[in-house]
């Protein structure tokens, strides 16, 4: 085994070992919210619908990639993101529009000259992408 993918097991080992904690610790706050709110099956159900729906836009096209290069660069202009995600104007101003009704990411503007507009994540889009961690390191 050379040192490179020494290191890369190492690297994966450490990333399963979080991961791993993290889902335990979702995992035992989902059961104690159950138990102590005595969740109907309706409750659940809706809990349920409201997922689907979360993951529904998520998963559209675009819509992780805006909020991961969000996490990385903090702070963005419209232009760097159409730049960056190599994405036409009206295709993320759709989707930013939606991310931010949605409270995903914050939409800012400076007056004068010129109009600055920029967007950064929210700290429920900061979680968000943290918690796709597993998710998508999972299903890859």
């Amino acid at each position: 085994m050379n040192h490179k993918s020494g290191m890369n097991e190492k690297l994966k080992k450490i990333v399963e070992e979080k991961i791993r904690h993290t889902v335990d610790g979702i995992e035992e706050t989902l059961v104690q919210v159950v138990e102590n709110l005595n969740l109907s099956l309706e409750d659940l159900g809706e809990a349920i619908k409201n997922l689907e729906r979360s993951f529904g836009l998520l998963s559209q096209k675009w819509s992780l990639e805006i909020l991961y290069t969000l996490f990385f660069r903090e702070e963005s202009g419209f232009n760097d993101l159409k730049r960056i995600l190599k994405v036409n104007s009206r295709t993320l101003s759709s989707k930013l529009k939606i991310l931010c009704r949605h409270g995903y990411v914050e939409r800012s503007v400076e007056y004068g000259p010129p109009l600055r507009v920029s967007y950064k994540l929210t700290e429920k889009g900061r979680n968000t992408v943290l918690l796709a961690l597993p998710l998508l390191y999972y299903l890859a």
